[in-house]
C-alpha cells in the first residue's frame, strides 16, 4: 500500500499498458475512448434520477459534468470519481415539492433550496474532516449504521417504483406492468449474460431494450399509448440548459438537508473502495472529497440540477478495466457538459415511457437496498449483537413505513427519521455497553 500517494497534483505519467494508476494516463486516443465509456456507465442512472424527481435531464447531465470538474480540482486530480445524480434525494425531493410524478416538477425551486442546504452541510463536514481527521465519522456511522441508512433509501423509494410501473392511466396498467417486467428481465439478462464491457451497462442497455419493445408494441401494434415524437422533432440541436433559480423553505430545507449524512457515508465507502483497488491510501483526500461533492451539489442546486454523488457504476468500470487515471473523468465531464447543450438530447430522453422507467426503478431502488446489506456483509456486522439488530430493525421499519415527524411547520420524512434513529440509537446502545453475545462487534 502506498501510504503517501502521489505528491504532484494535476500531473500524469504516460503509460501504455497494464494497470493505469490515478496519476498515470494512457495515450490521448485511448484516454478519450475510456472517458466516453464512463459517460455510458453513468448515463442510465444520471438521467433516470432527475426524471423521477421531475427535473430537466439536460440540466442534470450538464451539472453532473460541472460537478465532476469541481470535484476533480478540489481533490487535486487524485481521486478518480464521476459525480452523477444522487438517488438519495428522490424521496425527500418528491415529498418537499409535492411532485405528482408526471412531467417537469412545477415546484422545483423549493427542492433546489433544500439541495443547496444539503450541499452546504456536506461541505461543512468536509472542512471539519480536513481540519481534524475522519475518525469521528467512522465512530458516528459505523458499517451497521451506514448499511441501515443506505438500505432505508431503497425501501423508502419502493412505492415510487411500483407507482411508475403501473403508469398514469388505469386502463393501460396491465400493458405497462408487462413492459416494466420485460425491462426488469432485460436489465438482469444484460448484467448476467452480456459479453465484456456491455455487462457493465445493464441499466442503459436494459432501458434501450424496454424502450424498443414498447415502441414496437405501442406504436406498431397499438397495444398501448403510442410514444409521441413531436417534441423531439421540434427540438433544436443546440441550446442552453433549462436553468432554474432556487427558493428557500424551512420545511424543504429540514427535510432534504439531512441527506448530507447519507452522502458522507456513500462517499466514504467509495473512496475506500477505490483506494483498495488502486493500492493507494486515499484517506488523506477524504475531507477534500466531501468538500468537492458538497460544493458541486450546491452549484447544481443554484442552477436547476439534482444533488450529486460519486458513482458506483464508474467505480465498477474501473474495477473491470484496471484504468484508474483521473484524467479520463475530465473527458467524461466535458462530454456531459456538451450533452447538456443539446435540447434534442433532452427531448429524446423525454420520450421514455413510464412503464420502462418503472422497470428500471425497481432494479435501481432494489440495488440501493441491497447495497445496504452488502455493507453489512463486507464489514462482517454481527447481528447476534442486540445493539446492531435493534438499530437496524428500528431504522428499516421507520424508513420503509415512511415514519414522518411533524412539529408545527417542521416535517421530517421517513429517510430523515430513520437516519437519525440509527445514529442516535446505536450511540445510546453502545454507551450502555451490554446486551448480548457478540456485543463488541460493530
Amino acid at each position: 500500500m502506498d501510504a503517501g500517494g502521489p505528491s504532484r497534483p494535476f500531473h500524469w505519467t504516460l503509460k501504455r499498458d497494464g494497470i493505469i494508476a490515478p496519476d498515470e494516463r494512457l495515450p490521448w486516443g485511448q484516454t478519450l475512448a475510456v472517458g466516453l465509456q464512463h459517460i455510458f456507465a453513468m448515463f442510465g442512472a444520471t438521467v433516470l434520477g432527475p426524471i423521477l424527481m421531475g427535473f430537466d435531464p439536460n440540466t442534470a447531465i450538464f451539472f453532473s459534468g460541472i460537478g465532476t470538474l469541481i470535484f476533480f480540482v478540489i481533490v487535486g486530480g487524485r481521486v478518480p470519481s464521476y459525480l452523477g445524480s444522487s438517488f438519495s434525494f428522490i424521496a425527500v425531493v418528491i415529498a418537499a415539492s409535492g411532485y405528482s410524478g408526471s412531467g417537469l416538477n412545477a415546484n422545483i425551486g423549493v427542492a433546489l433550496g433544500g439541495i443547496i442546504a444539503a450541499g452546504a452541510l456536506y461541505a461543512i463536514v468536509g472542512v471539519v474532516v480536513m481540519a481534524v481527521g475522519y475518525g469521528w465519522i467512522e465512530k458516528l456511522m459505523p458499517p451497521v449504521v451506514t448499511g441501515a441508512v443506505v438500505a432505508v433509501i431503497g425501501l423508502n423509494l419502493a412505492p415510487v417504483a411500483i407507482s411508475d410501473l403501473a403508469g398514469k392511466d388505469a386502463a393501460t396498467t396491465s400493458f405497462n406492468q408487462a413492459i416494466g417486467l420485460i425491462t426488469v428481465l432485460s436489465v438482469a439478462a444484460v448484467a448476467v449474460y452480456a459479453p465484456g464491457i456491455l455487462r457493465r451497462l445493464p441499466i442503459l442497455l436494459g432501458g434501450v431494450i424496454g424502450y424498443i419493445v414498447y415502441l414496437v408494441l405501442a406504436n406498431g401494434f397499438n397495444l398501448g399509448p403510442a410514444i409521441d415524437f413531436t417534441r423531439l422533432g421540434d427540438a433544436a440541436w443546440i441550446g442552453l440548459p433549462n436553468f432554474t433559480a432556487p427558493t428557500f423553505s424551512i420545511n424543504a430545507v429540514t427535510l432534504i438537508a439531512p441527506i448530507a449524512i447519507v452522502l458522507v457515508a456513500e462517499n466514504l465507502g467509495h473512496v475506500k473502495a477505490v483506494g483498495a483497488m488502486t493500492g493507494r491510501n486515499l484517506d488523506p483526500y477524504l475531507g477534500r472529497a466531501f468538500l468537492g461533492d458538497g460544493i458541486a451539489t450546491m452549484v447544481a442546486g443554484f442552477g436547476g440540477g439534482t444533488g450529486v454523488t460519486t458513482y458506483a457504476e464508474n467505480i465498477g468500470v474501473m474495477a473491470v478495466t484496471k484504468i484508474y487515471s483521473t484524467l479520463i473523468f475530465v473527458i467524461a465531464a466535458v462530454v456531459a457538459i456538451a450533452l447538456g447543450f443539446s435540447p434534442k438530447f433532452g427531448a429524446l430522453i423525454g420520450t421514455i415511457p413510464w412503464a420502462v422507467l418503472g422497470g428500471l426503478a425497481i432494479i435501481l431502488f432494489g440495488l440501493i437496498a441491497a447495497t445496504g446489506a452488502r455493507i453489512w456483509v463486507e464489514n462482517k456486522v454481527d447481528f447476534s449483537a442486540s445493539r446492531n439488530l435493534i438499530t437496524v430493525a428500528a431504522a428499516l421499519t421507520m424508513g420503509a413505513g415512511n415514519f414522518t415527524v411533524k412539529i408545527g411547520d417542521f416535517e421530517l420524512g421517513g429517510i430523515g427519521t430513520a437516519t437519525l434513529t440509527a445514529i442516535v440509537l446505536y450511540q445510546i446502545l453502545t454507551a450502555r455497553g451490554s446486551g448480548g453475545a457478540g456485543e463488541a462487534a460493530a
